[in-house]
């Protein structure tokens, strides 16, 4: 299951960057390693989400299927091939068809939202809440970095958080929502290491003091944001260790405006 993350503009080389993240691997005593894609998990593979998927609808082939989703029969092979399957596809699917996103990723638990004739542990009820009333948001693999930069940029799904349709609907486009989870201290107290953060991808537009997902190059960054003329300025809220950072503007920039932060949760531990 993935998620795309390449959206907006702004401007950062390379070199700046990993002149930062030296600096601050320094000051920890740590180094940043690109993480390991982990091993394929039976059952999880591109190929029995589409069974899966076929088995729910009554979908009857894959250029059915590149009818239903509006996309050419050729992307259903490239995913199929690569066992890539876009988390957009996922979200119609559920939304039209009523499916449970769980079952349509790993074939565990009911295979509909709501149905009644699934062999699944009984849910408590909870006067006034209905399953209708639930959007499921995505929550990816990749981490948000508020430190040095993150390398860890997997765009798989890992699980769904469920929020109610009224309250995303005020807060932004439900289908560009993203969950990603915190690694590191630089916008603390605000957000701390393992927090997790949802994200509307559809929210590039820059609003001063606003904190934003920031790709740079291959990493991605959690910051607040604020712009001077002809520069894009990433603030961090632990100033006393991570001062702002100014980067130019320009059309062939390296760095991507993600999406806005529009959601914490923290566990307690």
């Amino acid at each position: 299951m993935y998620v795309y993350l390449y959206l907006g503009e702004a401007s950062l080389t390379r070199k700046a960057f990993a002149s930062i993240e030296r600096k601050n691997s320094s000051r920890t005593g740590t180094t940043m390693k690109r993480a390991t894609p982990p091993p394929p998990i039976k059952g999880f593979s591109a190929e029995n989400v589409l069974s899966r998927i076929m088995a729910a609808t009554g979908i009857k082939s894959q250029s059915e299927l590149a009818r239903v989703l509006g996309i050419g029969r050729q992307a259903v092979t490239d995913a199929k091939k690569r066992s890539h399957i876009p988390a957009d596809w996922y979200l119609y699917l559920c939304r039209k068809y009523g499916l449970n996103p769980q079952w349509l990723e790993s074939g565990m638990g009911p295979t509909h939202v709501n149905s009644s004739q699934a062999e699944s542990a009984p849910m408590p009820s909870v006067p006034g809440v209905h399953p209708e009333e639930f959007s499921y948001v995505p929550k990816v693999r990749a981490r948000l970095s508020a430190g040095g930069g993150s390398l860890q940029v997997d765009e798989a799904i890992e699980t769904y958080y469920a929020f109610r349709h009224a309250w995303l609907r005020r807060k932004g486009q439900i289908s560009q929502m993203r969950l990603m989870r915190v690694s590191g201290d630089s916008m603390e107290p605000t957000l701390r290491d393992e927090d997790v953060v949802l994200i509307d991808l559809s929210q590039v537009e820059i609003l001063t003091g606003k904190i934003y997902a920031v790709g740079i190059d291959e990493e991605i960054v959690v910051k607040r944001l604020d712009k001077k003329p002809g520069k894009l300025v990433l603030v961090s809220d632990n100033r006393q260790f991570y001062p702002p950072l100014e980067v130019e503007m320009a059309d062939d920039s390296n760095v991507r405006v993600l999406g806005r932060v529009i959601w914490m949760a923290r566990e307690v531990l």
